[in-house]
């Protein structure tokens, strides 16, 4: 296990190939997960890139710290990580709110930006009431009683099947998030606005959204590729809010034409 100092917190992360020169891709995972959801996607894409992947401030194995965050907080902990790992410019892929970290990340710092994987995403999402409503039911009864609303936002109900591990193991996975980081992280999403910010976008960029995500539907990511000048939209077909996890090959295919047709690549 790798682990970095940020502040006073513990930062759980991964890198893998940064010795050989590979291309880097740099993973920011969505609301209650940590990054084990992109193993299968590393699967298909192989060994062709370095990976860098950390556990979000409050999720995982990372310390939750002070709270409440924002997502300038999030993005202080990856180019904390990327200056640690000697990382001075990668693909920045975002899922979720993983995305807007990707986009507050861009306006901050444009130089260390090689190109952006916005997915299932927005340039907003929600509004203060549903996110202050979230936050109060975590506080007051924790996590638990709201991972099957959860789950049916997540992912369709032909992967929401009894006997389909993957799906068992992801709701584990996010009923033992940390319920302080969670609803930090909450607070984080509820306060961000990239709408003016995503117009200013100048590195290559796609936008990638499940056909069927009841979290940030196609409409909404959509709407987050219009602002992008130049950005690609892709659809992945029965596919919820976590396609890393519920169509990893396809997920792949689509980053893979975006990441090969990149001068760099």
């Amino acid at each position: 296990m790798q682990f970095l100092l940020s502040g006073s917190r513990a930062i759980h992360y991964e890198a893998r190939g940064l010795a050989k020169g590979k291309p880097v891709i740099v993973f920011i995972n969505s609301l209650g997960t940590d990054f084990r959801i992109w193993d299968s996607v590393m699967a298909e894409l192989g060994d062709v890139y370095a990976y860098i992947r950390h556990d979000k401030r409050g999720h995982g194995l990372s310390d939750a710290g002070t709270t409440p965050y924002s997502i300038d907080d999030h993005v202080d902990d990856v180019l904390q990580l990327l200056d640690h790992l000697s990382i001075s410019k990668a693909v920045v892929w975002g899922l979720s709110v993983g995305g807007l970290i990707a986009q507050g990340l861009y306006a901050r710092r444009p130089d260390r930006v090689q190109a952006l994987i916005l997915s299932n995403t927005a340039h907003k999402i929600g509004n203060a009431d549903m996110w202050n409503d979230r936050i109060d039911h975590i506080q007051r009864d924790g996590i638990a009683p709201l991972v099957d609303g959860v789950m049916e936002r997540w992912f369709t109900p032909a992967f929401r099947r009894s006997d389909n591990g993957a799906y068992l193991g992801a709701r584990t996975m996010l009923a033992r998030q940390d319920r302080n980081g969670y609803a930090a992280t909450c607070a984080a999403i509820r306060d961000a606005d990239f709408s003016e910010a995503a117009k200013t976008i100048a590195v290559p960029t796609l936008c990638v959204a499940g056909d069927s995500d009841a979290s940030t539907p196609p409409d909404l990511v959509g709407s987050l590729s219009a602002l992008i000048p130049d950005s690609r939209l892709a659809i992945i077909d029965h596919c919820g809010h976590i396609p890393c996890i519920e169509q990893p090959a396809a997920y792949a295919l689509v980053a893979r034409a975006f990441l090969t047709s990149l001068p760099e690549f």
